[in-house]
């Protein structure tokens, strides 16, 4: 499959089946997060997997969109190491990194025929201290990780709805 056709066929799944990641499988996932560029390569990501039932349960606790997965990243960022620009007080760069090394384990993980969700739906402070995290970290995104379930399918209105391209690129 080539990346356009990977790209326009994955899909926030939001109902797994009851399967485990194959080892193999998930390694590679987390190795193409790794390799991700990050901010002056300093990669300030932090990346928890999730799979005891203990923690999936919090998870549960803490968001409603976990989905029934069975493993879930956590995604954080460590302010000690993030990219901090020195021309604009304040603007750093740790958020941008997950996001980038999220984006490559979705789509890697995709590629080896698990689905994602991309989840931004919980207290992000709350978890942090219930899941006792460093001081210096910030949580950015859940990722139920998984198979998808048999009857999977992606919503319609958030997969194959896109604004025109004409409204979203801009040449200057």
């Amino acid at each position: 499959m080539d990346f356009s056709e990977l790209a326009r066929s994955r899909y926030s799944v939001r109902k797994f089946a009851d399967k485990p990641i194959e080892k193999e499988k998930l390694d590679i996932i987390l190795e193409a997060g790794n390799v991700a560029p990050t901010g002056c390569n300093y990669q300030p990501q932090r990346i928890y997997v999730v799979q005891s039932e203990e923690k999936i349960a919090k998870l549960n606790e803490l968001s409603k969109c976990i989905f029934g997965a069975k493993t879930v990243l956590l995604f954080t960022y460590n302010t000690d190491e993030d990219w901090k620009n020195p021309l604009e007080n304040g603007v750093h760069c740790g958020v941008q990194d997950v996001s980038i090394v999220a984006t490559h384990i979705m789509l890697s993980a995709w590629e080896q025929g698990i689905g994602t969700c991309w989840v931004n739906y919980f207290a992000n402070t709350k978890l942090e201290r219930e899941l006792g995290l460093p001081e210096n970290e910030r949580s950015v995104l859940l990722m139920p990780i998984g198979y998808p379930a048999e009857d999977s399918q992606p919503l319609e209105k958030l997969h194959s709805v896109c604004k025109d391209i004409g409204e979203t690129v801009r040449f200057i």
